[in-house]
């Protein structure tokens, strides 16, 4: 007779983000291994574990230590708003310290290393609290300490371990350190095949800059979402994870149609843009990408719709002083709730801070039509790999987010196909609109041209355009516009 399989039952892990990546949560009652090099975010990955199971299900946790002592533990989880000590009092939170200064009498037993003890601690612990999480930090500096010329003692010890805590019926968290980002997954080499689950916790630096990923290798018996992700360690929130795949394409598509906020743009456009899509607007400097990114959502407030401006390129008040010279009022819009503008120098924050905030935005204002202003001026603070991850993710949370998105770029970051920094937006893009310089009359004017239009037809001319005080002004097609590229 054939066997029906059973789901594994999975445990949300507390981190955000992560359980998109696990399809659920971390499997209950398993070993997580969560292997990464020094300064990588694992203690703080074990310690939300716990933290989260206490806020979220009221669900006591051990945090047995091996290397840091509990008072370092509590004063550097203090800054994302952990009360340890707190939970200490309520019964809720529970050290085994196995820290340097009492591994004497944790894990030696006559002069022979024996985890006995150790374990009789723990099983204890997770007796006295009705425990239902326990983390790990760091197995690797426990299992060192097995140096008799074979690692077959550390590995029974660490299979005695993972037994013991499965019996427990426990969901368990390891941290263990590697030497480096892209090497062997831990130190000793054997860990990750003892636990259920692997995750690792990247931190490399690629050129000048830090990029931080999470990689789920190993979920026995479950799927997973696989590649590196970027992931972020906030104040107050700890670490966050930032998908960048999706198991499938799960925004809609629609044929009803939104002014982009140009009359006559619209017309170039077959209609306006259809709503769910994403309109990309190239341009070198000065063409006009913010005045349509202001008019953009100028029309969405004249339809009633709630807007979500980020700029990265100018402040604030540059934004308020320019539209009022197109004849835009985004002062008086945000005072009356319609619209939210956020102005960041890309320099203020890394990427993946970035990405999160804009998430957060979009998820905290709930705006029917976002614009970001610009992705090129974000491009200098990441590397090529990091900033396509970053356009991929942001891009299709916008499409699933929101009725209408924008974005604005310098001309040939995003379309040339010989540029190195190609990050293929433009596959993504729905519609696409490319601004030029052109020489005409013996002068360099603006002109407009739609480029892309998925699902309609388009005006295919390349016309001039002028920037007045009601702000574009499109005019006829360029006389032998093909002379001009």
């Amino acid at each position: 007779m054939r066997q029906t399989s059973h789901p594994i039952e999975r445990l949300r892990s507390g981190i955000p983000g992560l359980n998109l990546i696990t399809h659920g949560g971390l499997p209950r009652n398993r070993l997580t291994l969560v292997a990464g090099t020094a300064g990588s975010g694992k203690t703080v990955f074990a310690a939300q574990f716990l933290a989260s199971g206490i806020v979220g299900e009221g669900a006591p946790g051990i945090f047995v230590t091996f290397e840091e002592r509990p008072e370092a533990i509590r004063r550097n989880m203090a800054s994302l708003g952990w009360d340890i000590a707190a939970w200490e009092a309520e019964g809720k939170w529970c050290f085994v310290d196995a820290s340097p200064q009492h591994q004497m009498e944790t894990v030696f037993t006559g002069g022979e290393y024996d985890l006995g003890p150790l374990l009789a601690r723990i099983s204890s612990a997770i007796e006295q609290v009705g425990a239902a999480r326990v983390a790990f930090d760091s197995v690797g500096s426990l299992m060192s300490q097995f140096d008799n010329g074979t690692m077959a003692p550390a590995r029974h010890a660490l299979f005695q371990m993972a037994t013991t805590l499965e019996q427990a019926g426990v969901t368990t968290v390891m941290t263990s350190e590697r030497s480096e980002d892209y090497g062997p997954i831990t130190t000793l080499g054997f860990e990750e095949f003892v636990a259920d689950n692997v995750v690792i916790l990247r931190n490399a630096l690629d050129g000048e800059k830090r990029r931080r990923t999470i990689e789920v290798l190993k979920m026995r018996g479950g799927s997973h979402l696989k590649g590196e992700h970027l992931f972020t360690l906030l104040d107050g929130e700890g670490i966050v994870v930032v998908p960048v795949a999706i198991s499938s394409i799960g925004y809609a598509s629609s044929t009803r149609r939104l002014s982009c906020g140009v009359e006559p743009l619209d017309t170039m456009l077959g209609g306006g843009l259809f709503e769910k899509s994403l309109w990309l607007v190239a341009g070198a400097t000065g063409t006009g990408k913010s005045l349509l990114a202001a008019q953009f959502v100028a029309g969405g407030v004249r339809a009633g719709e709630r807007c979500l401006l980020h700029s990265f390129e100018e402040s604030h008040d540059q934004l308020v002083r320019n539209g009022r010279a197109w004849g835009i009022d985004l002062e008086e819009m945000e005072s009356d709730g319609r619209l939210r503008i956020v102005a960041e120098a890309p320099e203020a924050a890394s990427l993946e801070d970035h990405l999160q905030r804009m998430k957060a935005n979009i998820e905290k204002f709930v705006p029917d039509r976002v614009a970001i202003d610009s992705l090129s001026a974000l491009q200098r603070i990441a590397t090529v790999k990091s900033f396509r991850e970053y356009v991929l993710g942001l891009t299709i949370h916008m499409k699933l987010r929101s009725m209408l998105g924008m974005v604005t770029s310098i001309g040939g970051d995003l379309l040339s196909s010989d540029s190195s920094s190609d990050l293929h937006v433009s596959t993504i893009s729905d519609a696409i609109t490319l601004l030029h310089y052109v020489p005409l009359g013996g002068e360099m004017r603006r002109a407009v041209q739609v480029l892309k239009m998925r699902g309609s037809d388009h005006d295919k001319a390349l016309r001039e355009f002028r920037i007045t005080a009601s702000g574009m002004e499109v005019g006829e097609p360029v006389p032998d516009a093909s002379l001009l590229f």
